[in-house]
């Protein structure tokens, strides 16, 4: 009977700390992580990229690593994770943070920890929800796309730049058309129509016109007479632009 009752509080056990878990994850839009778990979770994934912060974080960084979390739940290769330290009462995950020298100076602190290399890299730009994803791009194989972006094409468009011969970019070319009338998404069609049409003007007028394109685009954004759907459009056509200028992936 004693047995029967143990067993019953483990698992009630169990499911509150589940329930806690979840609503942890709910409440902050990414996964917790503490001393106990982490080096059982972070070995899981080919990229991981956790912020070090307070306890409990607020404010427009914390909002921007929750834009984050949401964009990459639709790849499974990558984890989305939050620490939250506590240099007072029990001391939460102090070790943690002084393990990875992260000092509450620094908060908030992003590392992103890659399958198969030792040390994490750094994240040292500019605390943006886009930005961080370039930078997850960047230093790894795992794809997470700007808004506006598809995966496909964004690959297609690596291949792209990185050759300078015609012939080959030509192929390329024909792939890209190719998988744009594939697609049955409207709003799908016409992002893959903005990614072709830029391929054909980089074979017509060389890689510069990409700088030129991006460069008048940021312009017509910054205009004050632009309606909010006109600059959402333009928007989309500049994170398309960005797959095309390899030093901003």
């Amino acid at each position: 009977m004693a047995f029967m009752v143990s067993k019953v509080l483990i698992v009630a056990v169990m499911v509150t700390c589940m329930v806690q878990v979840s609503r942890a994850i709910n409440a902050k839009g990414c996964t917790p992580l503490d001393s106990w778990t982490f080096d059982k979770v972070i070995p899981r994934f080919a990229a991981a990229m956790v912020k070090f912060d307070v306890a409990y974080p607020y404010g427009k960084k914390h909002e921007e690593f929750v834009k984050l979390s949401a964009a990459g739940r639709g790849s499974p290769e990558l984890l989305v994770a939050e620490v939250g330290v506590k240099d007072y009462g029990d001391m939460e995950n102090v070790d943690l943070a002084e393990r990875f020298g992260v000092d509450k100076e620094q908060f908030p602190h992003v590392l992103l920890f890659v399958k198969g290399k030792e040390q994490p890299i750094i994240f040292q730009g500019e605390f943006k929800a886009e930005e961080l994803k370039k930078f997850i791009r960047k230093n790894s194989v795992v794809y997470i796309g700007l808004e506006g972006c598809l995966e496909t094409f964004d690959r297609l468009v690596d291949r792209f730049m990185a050759t300078k011969s015609s012939p080959d970019r030509r192929v390329l070319l024909r792939e890209a058309e190719d998988e744009w009338d594939k697609l049955r998404s409207p709003s799908d069609h016409k992002i893959a129509e903005t990614y072709v049409k830029l391929m054909r003007k980089v074979l017509e007028k060389g890689d510069d016109f990409v700088i030129t394109e991006k460069t008048r685009v940021e312009g017509l954004m910054a205009g004050k007479k632009i309606t909010k759907e006109k600059k959402d459009e333009m928007l989309g056509k500049l994170n398309v632009l960005k797959s095309f200028i390899h030093e901003e992936l």
